[in-house]
């Protein structure tokens, strides 16, 4: 289990009680700020207690709903427009306007934690959005695996979520052509 420094000095009381559970390895220290009561802690895990606003989208995103086998290089998160910049060498961040932020937002258990994530029919409008910016094997690849997927895609949701966007009818027609 990750806590902050806050829950951890609410938890155990003081810092050298703190300092004596680290030395005893019954805490362990992930990163500044950021401690766990096991030796093991997922990236996915600190990066959604660090950010706890921010949505993983995009390669994380298809990488967490298994529609890409390829480990993303860096961990892709959509905050709101008005966030703070993130600072974190890891960390790729999109600004999302209020009204599409919200959009298709779940929480899915990945790799045993639970990450705030889009769902794959809002992950397949930002596929087809961001087209032009994909690597065309990456793509193609991803669009098989929605195809795949097919009978279990909530096309509604898909045509509910395009309305939201620019050049929704173009989003749809490519989604027409290359999923359905």
């Amino acid at each position: 289990m990750l806590l902050t420094y806050n829950q951890c000095r609410n938890q155990f009381g003081s810092d050298y009680r703190i300092q004596n559970l680290l030395k005893s390895e019954k805490l362990f220290k992930v990163q500044e700020g950021i401690y766990s009561t096991s030796n093991y802690s997922s990236i996915y895990e600190v990066i959604s207690l660090k950010y706890p606003n921010a949505i993983f989208t995009m390669d994380s995103a298809f990488y967490a709903h298994g529609l890409t086998d390829e480990v993303p290089d860096l961990y892709c998160l959509a905050t709101r427009r008005e966030t703070t910049r993130i600072k974190d060498n890891r960390i790729k961040q999109s600004f999302m306007k209020d009204d599409i932020f919200e959009l298709g937002k779940i929480e899915m258990e990945f790799q045993g934690d639970n990450i705030k994530v889009y769902n794959q029919e809002r992950m397949l409008i930002e596929l087809i959005r961001n087209k032009s910016k994909i690597p065309f094997d990456y793509y193609k690849e991803i669009i098989g695996n929605y195809r795949n997927r097919i009978n279990e895609m909530d096309f509604g949701k898909v045509h509910e979520y395009a309305e939201h966007f620019k050049m929704n009818q173009t989003i749809m027609n490519t989604i027409q052509m290359e999923v359905l």
